[in-house]
């Protein structure tokens, strides 16, 4: 029984190793096109927090031109990660991208916290990225 136990977890193992980088990939990809998409046709239910956090940071760039800006950038992001060998340019558009995604936990603490240590939905949404960033990371460290 335990040849046998270890057998499955070897090839469940080896499965998991080789299917881990395509459903990475994949992942990053739906995630970021599909987000940036919503974006670009002004149906995210992010668009109100990119808005206000603009408005806080930089209010004479017009909210359309950045919305637009910022769909497409999230796009290539995805893009670049299903591309085999764009990993690391995708790291590098991810980076920027991740700094601003962060900054309303500082900029904005009444949106992102109802108190010390307690995210709004807004806040979680924004933590949860840390995720995102932990997947960037192990796919670009694949190849």
């Amino acid at each position: 029984m335990k040849r046998f136990i270890e057998q499955f977890d070897e090839t469940a193992r080896s499965f998991l190793q080789a299917a881990f980088l395509p459903i990475a990939r994949l992942a990053l990809f739906i995630v970021f096109f599909w987000f940036g998409f919503l974006k670009i046709i002004q149906e995210s239910p992010a668009n109100p927090l990119v808005e206000h956090l603009l408005s806080e940071i930089v209010p004479f760039i017009s909210f359309q031109n950045f919305i637009l800006f910022l769909g497409l950038w999230e796009m290539l992001i995805g893009v670049s990660f299903l591309v085999e060998g764009w990993e690391r340019f995708a790291l590098a558009l991810l980076a920027p991208h991740m700094v601003t995604t962060f900054l309303p936990l500082v900029v904005l603490p009444s949106v992102a916290w109802l108190g010390f240590l307690i995210p709004t939905l807004e806040g979680q949404y924004i933590i949860k990225n840390t995720v995102i960033i932990a997947l960037a990371i192990g796919v670009a460290a694949q190849r």
